[in-house]
């Protein structure tokens, strides 16, 4: 294949272990942020399609609009980051989709709101590649695993916070919706401010050179031999991860987008009541990614080949999330709840293990197949979410469309099973 796999010798050396776990610590106040600005939107929907007389396809389509724009945001930054210091580029992408979160709370059209949730999309595709990027700069192989855990449990992290959020800022008061996004939006400002007052150049620096670009090396030596871009696009893993992240990213947007709508809409919620579940739910999904990472994490310390104990734990979250099936069957509000907290878990708990498979393919080129896997993580969503609405009002019901989510990671995880060959990360 070609592929480079770094092992431990690799681990940068110019950093200590806690100044890494401090910078991990960053990354995940940035994903929290991120989703933040992302789900302000999620817990307005029902009084934002009502404002502006929105159909559900309607609001199918926003987000898919938001789904397209990450997709190329995340392939424009992703070519960046692997040119461009992480110490600066990662505050402007955060500053930039901060700023488009603060408009959205201006925005007295649909077509306004469109824009806006466009640009946001983009924006925040520069997050992944950058926050990717960084920790595989700064962890070894077999931490790698919980360090993305830390990174992507900061997007459940915000969107409990952003759920109690809401309820405290929105009023009786038409258009109250719109202070949050503008509070939220200026909550990126102060991450930047710790960014720079904690973060060093030397702290984002691979062994071969800077992981903001200087050598643009990663982990390899000088003496390896480092696969094009094209090749390593062409080959087997990537169109493993290809399938992979279409699969998890598409159950695991359906679910976050519409969770909001379907218990207000589909299960007759209340609105207090299904946003302060929507922050208990956002709970149990950190749960689960945490928990999945270390995991992973504890059987490859105990003997466990690194790719078989990400395998192990990807199928038993895969398994969980296929717990969709029976949601059509479950009308009690207390054991819909329960399920719904199990699902979510399963359902975030494997991107964490995601981004390990990525960073085992390449160092040099780790932003830009991070941007490109995006790209099927989110281009094939955004047709799930028009598609979603579509059928929400033609059948009157959110059933069906979960049930479909909930059973893709089975083909994501089969995909992996068959299609990534051998350990070599070790």
């Amino acid at each position: 294949m070609g592929l480079d796999h770094p092992g431990r010798m690799n681990a940068p050396s110019s950093i200590t272990v806690r100044r890494r776990w401090l910078v991990c610590g960053l990354l995940l106040l940035a994903s929290a942020i991120n989703y933040m600005d992302r789900q302000t939107l999620a817990n307005a929907s029902v009084r934002v399609t009502r404002e502006f007389g929105l159909a559900q396809e309607q609001y199918g389509n926003l987000e898919a609009w938001f789904a397209y724009a990450f997709a190329a945001g995340s392939l424009a930054f992703g070519f960046l980051a692997d040119r461009l210091p992480l110490r600066w580029l990662y505050p402007v992408v955060l500053v930039l989709w901060s700023a488009v979160g603060f408009a959205t709370g201006h925005t007295r059209s649909y077509e306004g709101l469109l824009m806006c949730r466009t640009l946001l999309g983009f924006f925040e595709g520069g997050h992944w590649p950058c926050g990717v990027k960084a920790t595989r700069a700064l962890l070894d192989p077999t931490d790698r695993s919980l360090g993305n855990s830390v990174l992507q449990s900061g997007t459940s992290i915000g969107a409990i916070l952003t759920p109690l959020i809401m309820r405290g800022l929105m009023t009786d008061e038409p258009g109250s919706w719109r202070l949050p996004f503008q509070v939220i939006g200026l909550v990126g400002l102060g991450w930047v401010g710790l960014w720079f007052a904690m973060v060093r150049s030397s702290d984002l620096a691979g062994p071969a050179g800077g992981i903001g670009g200087t050598s643009g090396r990663g982990s390899e030596g000088s003496g390896s031999s480092v696969p094009s871009l094209w090749a390593l696009i062409l080959s087997r893993r990537m169109l493993v991860v290809f399938v992979v992240i279409a699969c998890i990213n598409t159950s695991w947007q359906i679910l976050r987008a519409w969770l909001p709508k379907f218990l207000q809409e589909g299960r007759g919620w209340g609105e207090s009541g299904a946003l302060y579940y929507n922050s208990a739910w956002f709970a149990a999904t950190d749960v689960g990614c945490l928990g999945a990472g270390a995991l992973a994490v504890w059987l490859a310390r105990r003997g466990w080949e690194v790719n078989r104990a990400r395998l192990a734990v990807f199928g038993g979250c895969a398994a969980i999330t296929a717990l969709c099936v029976v949601i059509p069957w479950i009308r009690d509000p207390w054991a819909l709840g329960a399920l719904l907290m199990v699902i979510g878990a399963g359902a975030l708990g494997m991107f964490p293990l995601y981004h390990t498979f990525t960073q085992d393919i390449s160092g040099t080129h780790q932003g830009r197949i991070t941007g490109i896997a995006s790209v099927a993580a989110w281009v094939i969503p955004a047709q799930a979410q028009r598609i979603f609405g579509w059928m929400a009002d033609r059948t009157g019901s959110f059933d069906l469309g979960l049930v479909a989510a909930g059973l893709l990671p089975l083909v994501a995880w089969l995909a992996l099973r068959v299609g990534w060959g051998q350990d070599r990360s070790r």
